[in-house]
């Protein structure tokens, strides 16, 4: 019986894309780099924000010291703008309430930054809907590595069997496949039904309300 379900955040909660694309362009363009379509965003996203700062470099300026003076320059430009246009997907605000409603524990599991993880579930969701919150942190790896799954499956008190990961990236669908777990792929994020499928999720879904019903019709570990 699945009892705790794992999201991702940006593509999977909440479409943060455009203030990701705002904050990133306006640091581009104070240093005289071109700027991006807020379309390109989509595959910038998904390992962290270093790495999306090092995506929408020229490829001759990805340096580390580059790279890093780049980035530090987002997170003061993003920390004042990171709710500007930032909003729950249609549907789930719905579906994360009646998981709770139905005692099934809900988490997040991220590569933003920590601090703007926690900070975008409080104020978009409320506290106390989700049981555990993590994003990225200094020393600790970021997905697909599993260990930040590890982290939430020891303290919700979980067995693998009885949890499910759920994301809209092959990132996503990977650091479930590295826990053990099953991979639930949305396509309402930043990525396509193909990109989802190749990476071997068991489940892809176009609305949350889907995975009320995936969880209703049963998920045996052992079938798969």
């Amino acid at each position: 019986m699945i009892n705790l379900v794992i999201f991702d955040l940006d593509g999977t909660l909440v479409n943060s894309v455009y203030d990701l694309a705002d904050s990133v362009n306006f640091v581009l363009r104070e240093n005289g780099y071109p700027t991006h379509e807020t379309e390109e965003f989509y595959y910038f996203v998904g390992n962290g924000t270093r790495k999306l700062c090092e995506r929408a470099l020229p490829e001759d300026k990805r340096t580390d010291a580059e790279i890093d003076r780049i980035h530090e320059q987002f997170l003061k430009r993003y920390a004042k703008n990171y709710l500007n246009k930032t909003v729950l997907y249609d549907g789930i605000n719905e579906t994360v309430n009646s998981l709770v409603d139905r005692e099934v524990k809900c988490a997040v599991a991220s590569n933003k930054t920590d601090i703007f993880t926690k900070e975008i579930i409080d104020k978009l969701f409320g506290s106390g809907v989700f049981s555990v919150v993590i994003g990225k942190r200094e020393g600790y790896a970021t997905k697909p590595d599993p260990k930040i799954v590890f982290e939430i499956l020891e303290r919700t008190e979980t067995q693998k069997q009885n949890a499910i990961f759920v994301g809209d990236s092959d990132v996503d669908i990977k650091t479930a496949h590295n826990a053990g777990l099953v991979a639930v792929g949305c396509l309402w994020g930043f990525r396509t039904y193909d990109e989802l499928f190749e990476a071997g999720a068991e489940y892809i879904i176009e609305k949350p309300a889907e995975l009320l019903e995936i969880l209703q019709e049963g998920i045996s570990y052992d079938e798969l």
